[in-house]
C-alpha cells in the first residue's frame, strides 16, 4: 500500500465490458520528504487507478497494486493493477501530524 494524491481523471469510451461504469483516476504517489520528514512530497510518477471509494481531485488516497488491487469486491474480476481503497484523513509521523484533510 502507498499514499497518493489524486491529480486528474481518465475517460475511456472504448474498454472491455466489465470496466464500463468504473471511475478511473490519475494519481501521483507521495512520500515523506527525506530532508525534513515533516511533509509529504510527490514522487513525479503517475498511475491510473480504479476508484472504489468515491475519491476526488486533490484528495490524499490509499492505493494498492498488483494482485491486492483485485481483492476488493468492486475489482475482484476486473483487469486492474491499481485500486484506490481509502481516502486519508490524517497522517502522523513520530507523533506529529504532517497531513490533515480539510473539514
Amino acid at each position: 500500500m502507498f499514499l497518493a494524491r489524486v491529480t486528474g481523471n481518465v475517460v475511456a469510451t472504448q474498454k472491455v465490458a466489465n470496466m464500463t461504469g468504473r471511475k478511473l483516476l490519475l494519481v501521483e504517489p507521495m512520500r515523506l520528504d527525506p530532508s525534513s520528514r515533516r511533509e509529504l512530497v510527490g514522487t513525479g510518477r503517475t498511475f491510473v487507478c480504479v476508484d472504489t471509494v468515491g475519491a476526488g481531485l486533490g484528495e490524499l488516497v490509499l492505493i494498492v497494486q498488483g494482485s491486492s488491487a483485485r481483492m476488493t469486491p468492486e475489482c475482484e474480476k476486473l483487469p486492474v493493477d491499481a485500486s484506490i481503497i481509502g481516502i486519508v484523513d490524517r497522517v502522523v509521523v513520530h507523533g506529529e501530524t504532517i497531513f490533515a484533510a480539510s473539514s
